[in-house]
């Protein structure tokens, strides 16, 4: 991925300082590493304690201090075409796009939502439009969950910035209404179309930036490998030895990969219609 070709925001990751030294590198955690990513893509923390994920070696971007270090510059790359991307989608279907901040944090962080620590990943809060990353989940996807890479990367930052865009067009409110009036389970579904749509947002951004960042192949299967790794039964099975689909949040491994590919081939924000299908058949 030639991610250095991509327009860059002039408004960037604001930099925070937190709890915990900055950078990618962390160590001396354990088993909390596991906990984090569970927590971030809505899974139970103690379903995937003891998974035995595998770790591999792989790349990443480089960091040091201050704004200008490697990582600063992806990081305002990819937030700079998901800013492009979606206003020209809104522009095309004559609305205004009004873009996320971004918030680049280390250890924890004061947000409208309240306070965000590492320990639930990187997440959008609807409050103050305002997506939130602390790098070191980087290496928390590259050692638990067996992957990582640049356009890894860059597809859990488009995922966040799609729940922007559920915000923006009012799907977010709509579906926390539904969801004080439903039982748990079908709840929980609702989630489950959320997050498939956020997927598909994530695969419409890469689709648009795929000709300026030069992807290959090895590219969308660093991105597939992250959403099928992901999968609520692939977590689950691995923690618990079962799985419980009453209790998905985020969709099967199949699911993630296929509504993330439904975006990536189509380039087209109106393929991810999640609430339109029938549950059985997303």
């Amino acid at each position: 991925m030639e991610w250095k070709n991509l327009p860059g925001s002039g408004r960037g990751f604001e930099n925070r300082g937190g709890g915990r030294g900055g950078g990618l590198a962390v160590g001396g955690i354990g088993g909390l590493l596991l906990m984090l990513v569970a927590a971030f893509f809505g899974i139970d923390p103690r379903v995937v304690t003891n998974s035995g994920l595998v770790q591999t070696e792989q790349t990443q971007p480089q960091t040091e201090s201050g704004q200008n270090d490697e990582l600063s510059q992806f990081l305002n790359k990819i937030a700079g075409s998901t800013d492009k991307v979606w206003a020209d989608i809104f522009t095309e279907e004559g609305l205004k796009y009004n873009s996320p901040n971004f918030v680049r944090f280390s250890g924890q962080t004061q947000t409208g939502c309240g306070t965000g620590t590492s320990g639930v990943g990187p997440f959008y809060c609807p409050l103050d439009s305002t997506v939130y990353l602390d790098p070191s989940f980087f290496t928390e996807m590259q050692q638990q969950l067996g992957g990582g890479g640049d356009f890894a990367y860059s597809y859990v930052i488009a995922h966040e910035v799609g729940h922007h865009i559920q915000n923006e067009l009012g799907i977010a409110d709509q579906v926390q209404r539904q969801q004080q009036r439903l039982p748990e389970a079908q709840g929980n579904q609702l989630s489950v179309r959320m997050e498939l749509q956020a997927d598909c947002f994530a695969g419409v951004w890469g689709n648009r930036v795929s000709d300026l960042a030069q992807l290959t192949q090895d590219d969308v299967r660093e991105a597939v490998d992250t959403a099928a790794a992901i999968g609520d039964d692939t977590l689950q099975s691995r923690g618990r030895g079962y799985v419980q689909p009453d209790s998905f949040t985020h969709g099967t491994s199949e699911q993630r990969v296929n509504w993330f590919m439904r975006g990536f081939k189509s380039g087209d924000a109106d393929q991810c219609e999640t609430f339109k299908q029938d549950y059985s058949q997303l």
